[in-house]
């Protein structure tokens, strides 16, 4: 796989193509000619307009067939945008953009310096050559949003919608198991002082195709025989969650047994005590065997640059609080740790890997020194599958290789990542530096 630079250029097969862009991000990509500009503003693929001839939007991927564009097709130069209108590329964690072939192996990847103040990155243009097709990276930023970003390309954008956010996602349908089944959920959250969820309609339709999943294989699984996690789904559906729950269960026939079984567990009945999860999408779908039924409830709250600096400063107030029980001094946070702490988390969720080495054989030490962070000596914590700062802090106490790290006393500052998404549905990474 090759490893692209700003301005580099690589060589694709023939085939179809498969770009993503994860995290929380809005992905399109503009169709154009020789001369740079779109024909018409069919040619402009975003989340109000998902399709065009040869490319397909879905959530953080576009799948692209360079031979079926529309005649005189030259280039697609693919963008993205904040999923939260209005907040600078800065403040989110830094893109990372996957090309694939047409059996899902490994093409290119391009990381692109950090954005700053800007609200759009032109990312990489996949471009005919010759009788092939080869990507550029390019990183370069725009400040006036993906509606000027469309004007400069051809589209004719009369209004700001453009650059808006995408609408509000559709209902369950009034009489589906969703439906049905959120009323008596919010009525469990009430009587535990909680406030209510709201259907989210890219979770439910996550939800309800992981049921069906589940049922056509009859077994109940977080992944697919084919690999296919509930969180790939969510992620395929355009839902970028800052926190995650999940209910997989079989038997109960109806939305009402299906929650009172879940809160019949201690365990189970957390998401309905939690007052961070504001979302909810409810799936169920009969079995093989007459009687079998198959559930999925993912519960979220959607990501924002504010609620993931909380949730890691949640993380590093309960190391801190581990340090002062050991009597340790506490740790001082470092942007230039957390810049390497929050690249790992997400690459971990993009290539779709779960170690301290990265697929080029990367190592914690490699990742800091990229982010500019000249500690002399340095540590490196992750984990994978807690859904809070409480439990993975306390699943690192509980590991003695991760609790020396925690509580080694020549650490000075710490960095902290997280990001949702891939098979275990949350990766979280500590970078320690001893100055």
């Amino acid at each position: 796989m090759g490893e692209l630079v700003p301005g580099g250029n690589q060589a694709l097969p023939d085939g179809a193509l498969t770009i993503r862009v994860p995290g929380p991000f809005d992905l399109s990509a503009l169709i154009t000619g020789e001369d740079g500009k779109v024909a018409g503003d069919g040619d402009f693929v975003f989340f109000n307009q998902p399709t065009a001839p040869g490319a397909r939007l879905d959530g953080d991927t576009v799948t692209l067939r360079p031979r079926g564009l529309r005649p005189g097709a030259a280039r697609v130069t693919l963008v993205i945008s904040p999923a939260d209108p209005g907040t600078p590329l800065g403040r989110l964690p830094a893109p990372v953009l996957n090309v694939l072939d047409d059996r899902g192996a490994p093409l290119a990847r391009f990381a692109p310096p950090r954005p700053s103040q800007e609200t759009v990155l032109l990312l990489a243009e996949i471009y005919r050559r010759g009788g092939g097709w080869k990507v550029r990276a390019i990183g370069q930023g725009y400040a006036d949003g993906l509606a000027g970003v469309a004007r400069d390309f051809g589209v004719d954008v009369t209004d700001d919608g453009a650059s808006a956010a995408p609408p509000p996602p559709a209902p369950a349908p009034a009489d589906g198991a969703a439906r049905q089944a959120l009323d008596v959920v919010n009525a469990a959250r009430a009587r535990a002082g909680a406030a209510p969820v709201a259907l989210d309609g890219r979770l439910t339709a996550a939800a309800e195709a992981h049921a069906r999943a589940m049922a056509a294989h009859g077994a109940l699984a977080l992944e697919s025989p084919d690999g296919t996690s509930l969180f790939h789904r969510i992620a395929a559906h355009g839902y970028t969650p800052l926190t995650v729950a999940e209910h997989i269960v079989s038997g109960p026939r109806t939305p009402r047994e299906f929650v009172d079984y879940c809160l019949e567990g201690a365990e189970r009945r957390g998401p309905f005590h939690d007052p961070a999860l504001v979302h909810l999408g409810i799936g169920r779908a009969d079995g093989p065997t007459a009687g079998d039924v198959y559930w999925t409830a993912v519960w979220a709250r959607p990501f924002t640059p504010d609620g993931l600096l909380r949730l890691t400063s949640e993380v590093i107030a309960l190391t801190n609080a581990e340090r002062a029980a050991a009597r340790l001094a506490p740790l001082a946070q470092d942007p230039r740790l957390a810049a390497a702490a929050q690249a790992h988390s997400d690459d971990m969720v993009a290539r779709d890997f779960y170690s301290h080495t990265g697929p080029e054989g990367h190592q914690p030490w490699d990742r800091t020194r990229a982010a500019g962070a000249t500690h002399r000596g340095i540590g490196e914590n992750i984990a994978c599958g807690q859904r809070s700062p409480a439990e993975v802090v306390r699943g690192w106490m509980d590991s003695p290789g991760h609790r020396a790290n925690i509580l080694k006393p020549d650490f000075t500052h710490i960095g902290v990542g997280h990001a949702t998404g891939s098979r275990a549905g949350t990766y979280w990474t500590q970078v320690f530096g001893a100055v």
